[in-house]
């Protein structure tokens, strides 16, 4: 009482829960039990808070849909990094934060119920064992490609936690892309990457002839991202290839840094999930 005298106060407020009532902290315990799956730790705050914490290198998937509705119910409220971002070991990636002092048990067990039957909302998909190759090409000479790209995708890979990658660098026609990208699937990286210094007006031009030849169907051509409208991707297998020129050039965020970290943690990204990037997809 005297410390509280000491800095001015004479009253103190209690609260005290009522018949159906949870404690905050009991709260969002309960709902971080339930949130997600994969590489990741609960921590509790104060205030009624829980914190979710990345305990490796992981991308992070969110189902927004999901996150909206939790978001309109009563009591609590979630907010999580963006889908697709890579989170390194010890970022927080998500907080649970409750209503002051204590949720209405209905409410909680409706969200808990919600979560079981719907969830997971996030997944801290593992991305410390992923590897990239780059296939580099330049209608004149393959090593041209390599010298203009090579610095730049070293520091975009490093982003997501890769050192180093496999290359090899190639003129750009149909022949030589298609061989260069059968040696390098045979080590079955988690990602290829065709790094071209030319804008392909369609899947018809080379690099999309190529993917053609080595039995990689593409599955979609332009993202609605800019930079990186000009995007080619599609699967060998399960094992994604992705062409998007001119996104080589610069460090500043484009379609391959919005890319890479889920098919780093391999994760198949489809035609739909790159549709819905439209949404904040204006970049630069």
């Amino acid at each position: 009482m005297r410390i509280l005298q000491s800095e001015g106060m004479d009253k103190i407020w209690v609260a005290e829960l009522e018949e159906g009532e949870v404690p905050e902290d009991e709260a969002v315990c309960a709902v971080a039990g339930e949130i997600a799956c994969g590489s990741y730790e609960v921590q509790l705050a104060p205030g009624g808070r829980a914190n979710l914490v990345a305990t490796g290198d992981c991308c992070v998937l969110i189902d927004e849909d999901l996150l909206r509705q939790i978001n309109c119910t009563s009591g609590m409220v979630i907010a999580t990094t963006m889908n697709f971002s890579f989170a390194p070991r010890g970022q927080r990636i998500a907080t649970i934060k409750s209503a002051p002092f204590a949720v209405a048990r209905p409410d909680l067990e409706g969200l808990v119920a919600m979560l079981r039957e719907r969830g997971p909302l996030l997944q801290a998909r593992p991305a410390n064992d992923g590897s990239v190759a780059v296939v580099y090409c330049d209608p004149i000479s393959g090593d041209r490609a390599r010298s203009l790209f090579e610095a730049v995708v070293r520091q975009k890979l490093e982003r997501v936690g890769i050192r180093t990658h496999a290359s090899l660098a190639v003129l750009e026609n149909e022949e030589h892309v298609s061989r260069a990208m059968q040696q390098l699937l045979r080590n079955r990286p988690s990602v290829l990457l065709v790094a071209s210094t030319t804008a392909p007006a369609g899947p018809s031009d080379a690099v999309g002839r190529a993917m053609a030849k080595i039995g990689c169907p593409i599955e979609r051509f332009l993202a609605p991202v800019e930079p990186g409208n000009l995007l080619l991707m599609g699967y060998k297998d399960d094992i994604p290839v992705l062409s998007a020129p001119g996104c080589y050039r610069s460090l500043k965020p484009n379609v391959i840094d919005l890319m890479l970290p889920p098919m780093v943690a391999r994760y198949r990204v489809s035609t739909w999930e790159v549709a819905c990037l439209g949404h904040g997809g204006l970049l630069g």
